[in-house]
């Protein structure tokens, strides 16, 4: 061992027993120092920083702490700390916390979902107020389960949350990092750890997002690779706990059978969200947002038309328990959108000195209803 290593040790486990509120800066250092870590040092110095700025320390706490974030100099070298905290910048897309959550207010429908979140949200934010006081905060995880239909903003809401918890300094990083079965498990015996292990690394800071999940072990009794992938991905749950978030979403159904099957999975998880399917109303404004945002606008009878269909299509949606499991909410109306665009091309690519208005403007006709 270093002296740089053995100088930033010692002086991580004086400043925990300082501050008495955990192992928290012992523990960045270990992973700094065994895993060459860039999330954890910047883990550890935006703690250092919290520390600094907190009004609940005497001074030698505060002197403890900028001798540790000089000792984290000392055994990278200055350009290397500039370099790490140069990365971190990499995810922030100028949004502020408010920018945010009107972000996820703005999103039609899921009233649900957007109590649920804000509701983690002002949690995690008193907590953040009780560690910055040195209070005691609870070590629940912050990984969550998404449960529902295809198409009603699952992923939409899992990138916002991810770029929240960056601003809440609950993530390093906040970046998005989606994948499925194929993504995590490996053709052959024993490398699917593998395979898993590095995807884990790249989505540590941010958000890791699991479409589909209960596919990893919908062949449990045959599927040894399954059982593979489940047993690492667990221990990461728990292993970096502090600065990964895992998202697994999917249909209900197999959702809630996928955690009845795997209680040690299901334990890992605090938070269980419904995404309900879109009503009629809520699908019409989703088509006509998609229309204005690329600068058409429905006719009168167009409206009218889209109106009914919809409220037939969710009548339908009722009656058949299948159809209301396959219903494609926000994907329904994305393709509706797109055959839309192309029978108005259609009609009016050979109108002679076309206008404005009628470039725009979608009639009753283009909807192919």
């Amino acid at each position: 061992m270093s002296k740089y290593e053995k100088k930033l040790i010692e002086r991580a486990v004086e400043l925990d027993k300082a501050i008495d509120a955990g192992d928290d800066f012992t523990r960045y250092v270990d992973a700094i120092i065994k895993k060459h870590s860039d999330e954890a040092s910047i883990a550890l110095l935006k703690k250092i920083g919290r520390t600094i700025d907190s009004t609940s320390y005497d001074i030698k706490v505060i002197e403890l702490s900028n001798k540790l974030k000089d000792d984290l100099i000392n055994y990278y070298g200055y350009m290397k700390v500039v370099d790490i905290c140069r990365a971190d910048k990499i995810y922030d897309d100028g949004k502020n916390l408010e920018d945010l959550l009107n972000e996820l207010s703005s999103l039609i429908g899921l009233a649900n979902v957007k109590n649920k979140v804000n509701d983690l949200i002002i949690y995690q934010k008193v907590q953040k107020m009780r560690r910055d006081n040195g209070l005691h905060t609870a070590k629940s995880t912050l990984h969550l389960s998404f449960m529902g239909n295809p198409g009603t903003g699952k992923t939409t809401v899992a990138r916002i949350v991810g770029r929240i918890y960056k601003k809440l300094d609950l993530l390093s990083k906040g970046h998005f990092i989606e994948v499925s079965r194929t993504d995590l498990i490996a053709g052959y015996q024993g490398q699917t750890a593998l395979k898993v292990k590095k995807v884990i690394e790249k989505a540590k800071g941010g958000v890791l997002f699991i479409d589909e999940a209960y596919s990893i072990t919908e062949n449990d009794h045959s599927d040894s690779y399954g059982r593979e992938c489940l047993t690492e991905l667990t221990k990461a749950l728990e292993d970096y706990r502090d600065d990964l978030v895992v998202i697994v979403a999917g249909y209900t159904e197999p959702m809630n059978k996928f955690f009845v099957s795997n209680p040690g999975l299901k334990s890992r998880f605090n938070t269980f969200i419904e995404f309900e399917d879109y009503d009629a109303e809520e699908l019409e404004s989703i088509l006509e947002s998609m229309c204005k945002d690329n600068d058409y606008i429905l006719s009168g009878q167009a409206s009218k038309l889209v109106k009914e269909y919809l409220a037939e299509e969710i009548l339908d949606k009722n009656k058949d328990k299948n159809e209301n499991e396959n219903f494609a909410n926000g994907r329904l109306m994305r393709n509706m959108y797109d055959d839309i665009v192309m029978n108005h091309a259609k009609r009016v690519v050979d109108i002679p000195y076309i206008s404005k208005e009628e470039l725009s403007l979608i009639k009753e006709e283009d909807l192919g209803l």
